[in-house]
């Protein structure tokens, strides 16, 4: 058993501890022997008196319960602006300082668009200029003791952005790449640094939660892992955890392998086509700094050249983009592939920007050099408007350094790097967002570093400021999404005038700019692939980096709070990443899953009727996708697949359908679906949504992905079904279930996901809208020419009575009595008959594919004709279908991604 942990003859110093998570530090280390001193100014939550003396006395009042208690506390009311001052009454009052807790918050949320400076300002002064000139002051004073212990609180909008809160997203964010940088640089000198995600009540949530949650989430819950982090025994910096109601849990970065090719050979097409390869997380890693490029470049210039990619699918003719710090290194080579691709670009640097605007036009294209600094973000947007009328693309390039250790680092040093970094890309954003909204398109590429995502020494301005720009990526991808403004991030690794300072001039000309250039036309593109995603590029190198959760740790919200003992002892499990339990948290709501889950698993929670009739279905959901899958067993043979293969229609004359003795018999590609039917699921549909009736309920949508080429034509497989989600639609209920099939050794055959839309079952207050899952929801709205191909099949009357023998036999396909009662005169045709017989068309006409998605439009009655409208877009086939004799949809926002080869029927 861990002997009790002390901290007997430390100092800690706690800022905003008059209230909520500060004031139960301050309380738990005074109790453990701490000496504390409580630092709060008393103003309100939303920092409107930030600037001076607000109510000081709630930091006398803990004082007061810390020393009544027999503790020993002294007041600070000074707002973190004035770190300095803070630690000074430390050392005036105790004579050293440490552990350090940068707790300190106030929120202006409100979305981008109606986001004043003032705004975007305040939270930066208190969030990460306070938490920087609080450890600024306390570093040489760690440094000559050799010891300390700081915490820097970030906050789950930080790490997976939040609507209306790109203010605070980009400033939490920044605490990150602050923090990984304070690690490395005080590991010398036993100084531990970590940032902490908690949710927990106090005076900044009580905007947007209810009384209920602000109760169920006490500060208490989140003081054990706080004080385990800043114990002498700790030896842990550098990490990132999350903690709330009993829920903790450590997170880290996840890079995965990427896609490889030769540098000389980039192009935006390229890219999109190998897109699936850079999102591969196959073999993926989990880094602590860069890549090695020069090594990278050595590997990449070595492949053979591409030669099999298609030119000019990537356009941006009659788009206008803006580059800032376009008057070199990465800036210029962006400026110029925009231009290559027919863009009127907008050159925009303190210099050379005429330069680069002349060279632009000297080889025949349309382009604008404005000198001047970022920092006049709105005059800068107002003079590309001014110019074309209109801006498409941002890309937020512009930079300088600053480079210097943080001990000896400067205010104008750190505010320099934050404003052009970080507050220039509010500014521009800001400005341009309205026009962006307003033409329904906008493309914005902010530029971060890997010295953002993992720190790097000497560079903590930067780190913090290319780290809060992920934060802003995130948060504006969503506020962004419904005006079809797309919003990614890219980490370059190149060499330019500010990597010259810090790079071998070996290295810097290994590593071009051109390299990088690429990736970022691609997110800007048409249909680009992702919204509100990281991306490292380089040297013919790129890879997609994400979070990676360990699944952590929990404690019963209904029993005692645990130690800091007992958490201790559950650290390593904590941090444990290899129980095959770890997922990958990308919004709010994912990083809210453990910690909501536990929370509503206690019975004692006071909620009103009605929150206590959504609980019992929320609650089930909760528990219904946390459930281990039951596996279940498939055997079929060549019978089953030809069965599967005449039931879509295929005549006995396409003997590699319906004959298994052809050279080249075969199973079409949509029998992926087919384990499913015999599968089982370890919950019920009626106890996870209200008014369950299955005559209600309609297929909304199907994504198989085919992972096995050619697919086997008999076998035993093993079907393991999980719930992704159920949201709720008001009238209705969508249920999104997933489904692995194994083949016999256990590899993965068929992957997919189907959407049930169930009417009258919704308003049970879950959750409102669906989530992104990539090619499984994409939108796939069809171009605007004509069809690239039709194919056209009547279908037979006897369909749906011999395509029920695979497995669904749901009485709406057959008996007329049951499909009366579901609003349909005649039995329907099978929604996944109409998927199989149009995937066929596709198959038919394009060959393979890895995947496919479509949504269910409209029904289709046994007879009639299915008409099947296809476009080719690179190796992406978009296509929809309509019933001949009606003229309306049955399968719309529908698409298959190519394998390559061609369909031998």
């Amino acid at each position: 058993m861990t002997s009790q942990i002390r901290y007997d003859n430390q100092v800690a110093v706690v800022t905003g501890a008059g209230n909520g998570l500060g004031k139960q530090y301050a309380k738990f280390l005074a109790s453990r022997g701490a000496k504390v001193v409580v630092n709060d100014l008393g103003g309100t939550f939303n920092g409107s008196d930030a600037g001076g003396r607000g109510d000081s006395r709630v930091a006398d009042v803990v004082v007061k319960e810390i020393t009544n208690a027999g503790g020993m506390a002294v007041a600070n009311y000074d707002p973190v602006q004035n770190g300095e001052n803070i630690i000074r009454t430390a050392i005036d009052a105790f004579g050293r300082v440490d552990i350090l807790i940068n707790n300190a918050g106030v929120l202006r949320d409100i979305t981008l668009r109606n986001m004043k400076t003032e705004d975007w300002d305040i939270i930066m002064d208190v969030h990460v200029h306070g938490a920087m000139k609080t450890a600024r002051a306390a570093w040489p004073h760690m440094r000559k003791q050799r010891y300390g212990r700081i915490i820097n609180t970030s906050s789950s909008s930080g790490l997976f952005g939040n609507f209306g809160q790109a203010n605070y997203a980009a400033a939490k964010m920044a605490l990150v790449g602050f923090n990984e940088t304070l690690a490395k640089e005080g590991a010398k000198y036993n100084i531990y640094c970590n940032v902490l995600a908690p949710s927990a009540a106090s005076r900044l949530t009580q905007t947007v939660w209810t009384s209920d949650m602000m109760e169920v989430m006490k500060p208490d819950w989140v003081v054990p892992l706080v004080g385990v982090l800043v114990s002498q025994d700790c030896k842990e910096s550098g990490s990132i955890f999350e903690a709330a109601a009993g829920h903790y849990s450590k997170i880290r970065w996840e890079r995965s392998k990427g896609f490889l090719a030769h540098p000389e050979t980039l192009s935006p097409d390229l890219v999109l086509q190998n897109y699936s390869k850079i999102v591969d997380w196959t073999g993926a890693d989990y880094p602590d700094g860069a890549i090695r490029a020069k090594a990278l470049y050595d590997e990449t210039s070595a492949l053979p050249k591409s030669s099999d990619v298609p030119a000019g699918q990537v356009s941006f003719k009659g788009r206008v983009v803006l580059v800032t710090g376009g008057g070199a290194g990465l800036g210029r080579a962006y400026a110029i592939e925009f231009a290559k691709l027919g863009a009127r670009v907008v050159v925009n640097d303190v210099k050379n920007a005429d330069k680069v605007a002349d060279e632009i036009k000297s080889a025949g294209g349309d382009a604008l050099g404005l000198t001047m600094s970022v920092e006049e973000g709105e005059v800068l947007i107002r003079k590309v408007l001014d110019t074309y009328g209109r801006i498409d693309v941002l890309v937020n390039n512009a930079g300088i350094l600053r480079d210097k250790a943080f001990v000896n680092m400067t205010d104008a040093e750190w505010l320099a790097v934050m404003s052009i970094h970080l507050r220039s890309a509010f500014l521009l954003t800001r400005a341009a967002w309205p026009h962006m909204t307003k033409q329904r398109f906008g493309r914005i590429v902010n530029i971060t570093s890997t010295s953002g995502i993992y720190g790097n020494f000497g560079q903590a301005n930067y780190a913090a400021a290319k780290c809060g720009l992920i934060g802003f990526t995130k948060t504006t991808a969503r506020e962004g999404a419904k005006y079809n403004i797309v919003v990614n991030a890219v980490a370059p690794s190149a060499g330019t005038n500010m990597t010259r300072t810090v790079w071998a001039e070996e290295d810097v000309k290994a590593v071009k700019p051109d390299y990088v250039a690429p990736l970022v036309a691609a997110l800007c593109s048409e249909k680009p692939p992702s919204m509100g995603q990281l991306y490292e590029a380089g040297s013919g190198w790129f890879a997609a980096t994400r979070w990676q959760r360990a699944r952590g740790v929990e404690f019963p919200v209904d029993q005692d709070i645990p130690t800091v003992e007992k958490l201790a002892e559950a650290f390593p499990e904590i941090c444990n990443f290899d129980n095959g339990k770890a997922d990958n948290p990308d919004t709010p709501q994912d990083g809210g899953r453990w910690s909501m889950e536990n929370i509503l698993r206690n019975p004692k929670i006071s909620l009103s009727q009605e929150d206590r009739a959504n609980r019992k279905y929320i609650t089930k959901i909760q528990n219904a996708i946390s459930m281990k899958p039951t596996p279940t067993t498939y055997t079929y043979s060549d019978r089953d697949v030809i069965l599967y293969n005449l039931s879509l229609g295929a005549r006995r004359t396409q003997l590699d359908l319906v004959y298994e003795n052809s050279n080249n018999f075969q199973a079409l590609p949509t029998f992926g679906i087919v384990p499913n039917y015999h599968s089982t699921v370890p919950w019920q549909t009626k106890d996870i949504i209200p008014n369950y009736d299955q005559r209600m309920l309609l297929h909304g949508e199907q994504y198989l992905e085919i992972k096995q080429f050619p697919i086997p034509t008999s076998g035993t497989t093993k079907t393991e079904a999980h719930l992704i989600e159920v949201v709720d639609k008001g009238n209705a209920a969508l249920v999104r279930r997933g489904s692995t099939t194994f083949d016999g050794a256990g590899k993965p055959l068929f992957y997919t996901e189907s959407l049930a839309f169930i009417r009258g079952s919704g308003g049970f207050g879950g959750q409102k809208k669906p989530s992104d899952r990539g090619a499984a929801t994409a939108p796939n709205d069809p171009p605007t020419r004509a069809p690239d191909h039709v194919a056209e099949e009547k279908t037979s009357e006897d369909i749906a009575a011999l395509y029920r023998l695979m497995g669904d036999k749901n009485p709406l396909h057959i008996d007329p009595k049951f499909s009366s009662v579901g609003g349909f005169k005649v039995p329907i045709l099978h929604g996944l008959a109409t998927f199989g017989i149009t995937g066929k068309h596709v198959f038919q006409t394009y060959g393979p594919f890895k995947n496919i998605k479509v949504r269910f439009s409209g029904t289709v009655l046994p007879g009639q004709t299915i008409v099947t409208e296809m476009w080719k877009e690179g190796r992406k086939v978009i296509y929809r279908a309509k019933v001949k004799e009606t003229g309306k949809g049955c399968i719309s926002n529908a698409a298959v991604e190519l394998l390559g080869a061609k369909s031998t029927l």
